[in-house]
């Protein structure tokens, strides 16, 4: 403890030192925004850099850029991914203002030899590591189940990211569980980001302008989760033309409009999805009654107030719906809605101020004469927050900000009917605070040295509004205490420090280093693998303690073959405290002291990731491979010993490849392979009653079969032209057929109860796809 206060007092000293630093030099400054010459959308991490120097930067979220330099004459390139590079040449005598626009590249006029984006996200220079990035359009080329194109799963095939298991999008990063990745839309909160039980993402593809994970050496300005942030930026929508896009699949249709509201001053974005099974549901008709869709809906505005001010506002609508004969339906889904005001003071001080609303519920009827009953759940939050972005000089950008979160969280409510035997049981909702202050500095001592020190401190209020309990070790409720509506139940305090270094060894290639301290207050109850609609969510409370992490990391990256080739490896060791699990034979659903069957303890991680990708050339892609372990030790569970976390998996490889032919035709494959999930099988039988009864020794001592699935996809090009652009995409998932484990069943011979069946379930062999996309 003592060793921990002083590394966190040491690294506020060097953040607090580094800023005073920065602002004793004299620069001046060229600063505005880089933007897309053909749609007006600003552009995220547009490169700047300053010929015949290593001064640079890179645009931000929302396109702003700024970069002080001493009075001179310079050269500055602006270029981005996809785009027509911009060269800006400029007498810096005092401070300057510059918008810049780029065109899209001409790839036509080319030969059929492209060059992949940098999906990996790393870079070479610079101090961030342990962040993934993947293009929508690479995306687009990689085959996924159902053919429709999801940049969720797209994301598991990189290297520390692990899916939760056939057709789940729900995600493992670094030894992590599902609920210790943070995913946000907009700055919104997505508690559930799957639909139709994890088969599909909430993202729809064609709405999303970048993605980015964060798996390690997050910067400050997020915190909230353990394992990972999942940052998910949505278009802005084209404020030049007015464009109409979409697809028609097996099972699937999308539709995106979006175009200017004033030429080049606001624009609107909408796009809707919507599966179609139901309809082939109608063409029985005994199943003319059941229900089996979902439909999302993106919508965007934006719009200038002036050079320095402008407004956004955007929103998610989902909804899944499930329904057996009007006997049973179930629904769930998210709702978000973000207003953002972005304000320039002057060119070196940006701000974005956010006002934020993320809604996460489910709902579950039963219909049965007199004993109908329904079961709702809610999790409601409202977040405002501000992020500063302040360019002291050319080797120090300080980022700083401020953010508070009300949660309300509706556990469980079951209700009846007036003719119902079941009683009503609603439970108390829960209340509470979660704020947050931080800053950050990113400085380059020298020229071969990068540095990034920041930290975070959180503070969580559990509020008042019903029955608290207080509980024995057993589990055994000890006392009841009442808290009225907006008293403070209990408060935690973290100081959550963040430091990465990166230092080049060479032009092509660097090492770096990273420590990352997290707090986590919000927690998913549930005792599935990955993600589950009924999931339930907990905040911290006087029982449930903040989750804590610590992560060190590592990597070395290099570029090889005049950046043909790129090469990471990274190595990272995560320490957990106050990791839940449950009690043997807990009982999770709708339970009133949900506290009562969890334990609480601590957790390790570690591991070594490794990728090698081709950037250039006809054929791209990437070959990736972890290598990792990740374990529990909690009081009450295996006998106080060491365990395999579920989601532990010691081998997980992928490797994508994308084969461009001609301009018509690009092929595609993926293959996977990971080791089968942790779990516990039982290790006897016996009777009670006439009824058999299993019993268990080690917890998750066993294994899943391993998983591999082998994947195929092309893309025709039907036609493209400055106004329309036409394709068919084709995909088969499994090609193989290989019958991997969804999940293994025990059950007594029916003729010899003494003999005891193992039965596999399995989802997918063969799965085909086809939809037709177009643009105009």
């Amino acid at each position: 403890m003592k060793l921990r206060k002083s590394i966190n007092a040491l690294l506020l000293f060097l953040l607090l030192s580094s800023i005073q630093k920065g602002f004793g030099q004299k620069n001046y400054t060229i600063s505005g925004s880089v933007k897309s010459k053909n749609t007006g959308e600003y552009i995220i991490g547009a490169s700047v850099k300053v010929l015949n120097s290593n001064a640079g930067t890179t645009s931000n979220e929302y396109g702003f850029y700024s970069i002080s330099l001493a009075p001179n004459s310079y050269q500055i390139v602006f270029s981005s991914l996809g785009k027509s590079p911009d060269t800006l040449s400029i007498h810096l005598v005092s401070n300057i203002e510059k918008n810049i626009s780029l065109l899209e590249a001409n790839y036509e006029l080319t030969s059929v030899t492209v060059t992949s984006s940098k999906s990996s996200g790393r870079s070479v220079t610079g101090s961030q590591m342990g962040i993934e990035k993947i293009s929508v359009q690479e995306a687009k080329n990689i085959p996924v189940i159902f053919g429709e194109k999801d940049l969720l799963k797209t994301i598991q095939l990189l290297p520390g990211i692990k899916t939760a298991g056939e057709g789940n999008s729900g995600i493992f990063v670094r030894g992590g569980s599902t609920d210790q990745n943070q995913i946000i839309l907009d700055e919104a909160n997505i508690y559930n980001a799957a639909h139709l039980f994890g088969f599909f993402s909430t993202f729809n593809s064609d709405a999303i302008k970048d993605i980015a994970v964060y798996k390690g050496g997050m910067p400050a300005q997020y915190g909230g989760r353990l394992s990972s942030v999942l940052d998910v930026r949505m278009n802005e929508g084209n404020n030049q033309n007015t464009s109409v896009s979409g697809s028609l699949g097996l099972i699937s249709a999308k539709l995106n409009v979006e175009g200017p509201i004033q030429k080049n001053k606001s624009s609107f974005l909408i796009t809707g999805r919507r599966t179609y099974a139901d309809v082939f549901l109608q063409l029985d008709e005994k199943s003319k009654e059941n229900q089996l869709y979902f439909y999302d809906l993106n919508a965007k505005l934006n719009y200038e107030l002036g050079k320095k001010d402008k407004l956004y506002l955007s929103g998610y609508f989902g909804k899944d719906l499930l329904g057996f004969n009007n006997q049973f339906k179930t629904n769930w889904g998210n709702g978000t809605g973000t207003f953002r005001w972005n304000h320039i003071f002057n060119s070196r001080l940006f701000l974005n101020s956010s006002l934020i609303f993320s809604n996460y519920n489910y709902e579950f009827k039963v219909k049965n004469g007199t004993n109908d009953i329904r079961i709702f759940s809610q999790i409601r939050d409202w977040n405002v927050k501000q992020d500063y972005q302040y360019s002291i000089n050319n080797n120090n950008n300080l980022r700083f900000g401020w953010s508070s979160i009300y949660h309300i969280i509706r556990p469980g409510e079951i209700t009846g009917n007036a003719t119902s035997s079941i009683n009503d049981n609603i439970q108390d909702k829960r209340y509470s605070f979660e704020n947050a202050v931080y800053a950050s500095n990113t400085l380059k001592p020298s020229k071969n040295l990068n540095i990034t020190i920041g930290a975070r401190l959180s503070a969580f209020n559990v509020m008042g509004g019903g029955d608290f309990f207080d509980i024995d070790d057993k589990g055994n409720i000890k006392d009841t205490i009442a808290y009225a509506k907006g008293a403070v139940v209990k408060t935690y305090y973290n100081l959550e420090p963040r430091v990465s270094l990166g230092y080049m060894l060479n032009a092509n290639t660097s090492i770096k280093a990273a420590y990352t301290r997290n707090a986590q207050y919000m927690h998913q109850i549930t005792n599935s693998n990955g993600s589950n609609p009924l999931d339930k969510w907990a905040s911290t409370s006087n029982i449930i303690q903040p989750q804590i992490s610590n992560q060190f990391s590592v990597g070395y990256y290099t570029n090889i073959l005049q950046n043909a080739y790129e090469f990471t490896a990274e190595a990272y060791y995560k320490e957990m405290e106050n990791v839940l699990d449950y009690r043997n034979g807990a009982d999770l659903f709708l339970n009133e002291t949900v506290e009562a069957q969890l334990l609480f303890g601590k957790g390790r991680a570690y591991g070594v990731e490794f990728m090698l990708k081709k950037k250039t050339g006809k054929l791209t892609g990437w070959v990736s491979y972890t290598l990792s372990k990740s374990e529990r030790k909690i009081t009450g569970i295996n006998n106080n010993k060491w365990y395999n976390a579920t989601q532990d998996r010691p081998h997980d490889i992928s490797i994508v490849g994308i084969y461009q032919i001609s301009k018509k035709w690009t092929l595609s494959g993926n293959f996977v392979f990971y080791t089968g999930n942790a779990v516990t099988f039982p290790s006897g039988k016996y009777q009670v009653n006439g009824q058999t009864a299993y019993y268990y020794n080690s917890r998750n001592a066993d294994r899943m079969p391993n998983y591999h699935r082998l994947d195929f996809g092309a893309t025709m090009q039907l036609k493209k032209t400055k106004k329309w652009s036409k394709e068919l995409v084709f995909g088969l998932y499994n090609a193989y057929g290989r019958e991997n484990a969804y999940a293994i069943n025990f059950k007594d011979n029916k003729d010899n109860p003494n003999i005891t069946e193992i039965r596999q379930t399995t989802l997918f062999r063969w799965v085909p796809s086809i939809s037709y996309n177009f643009k105009f």
